[in-house]
């Protein structure tokens, strides 16, 4: 690995804050500083980690930031869920990001049981 945008898992992760960017912007306003603000904050969270532990000293960082990502990922999955479950946004695919969501929890840990070694 050269640096950590060559690692799948970010690449990925950075797609599913776009996607998060779009449904958070079909909410309603009233959710602008509620289920948005958590949404994005945990999305950002997780490409964030990962770039910041691979550029920490060592290896126990590293998996330390990777479980943040982890723990961010399984929070904005949570959130994905009660937004489909509370609105009916028209045109937004909540099974493509939930799957994109599940996809990189396991990248994360396996990722982190690679590490663990």
């Amino acid at each position: 690995m050269r640096t950590y945008k060559d690692l799948t898992v970010w690449q990925k992760s950075m797609e599913l804050v776009g996607e998060v960017y779009k449904i958070t912007r079909e909410l309603p306003k009233s959710e602008t500083f509620g289920l948005s603000s958590q949404m994005q904050r945990a999305a950002v969270s997780i490409p964030s980690a990962i770039a910041e532990g691979a550029r920490r000293n060592h290896k126990t960082e590293y998996i330390q930031f990777l479980g943040i990502a982890n723990g961010s990922a399984a929070e904005l999955e949570t959130q994905l869920i009660l937004a489909q479950k509370i609105y009916k946004i028209n045109g937004v695919d909540f099974k493509k990001v939930l799957d994109l969501t599940e996809e990189i929890l396991k990248m994360l840990y396996s990722l982190i049981k690679s590490l663990s070694r």
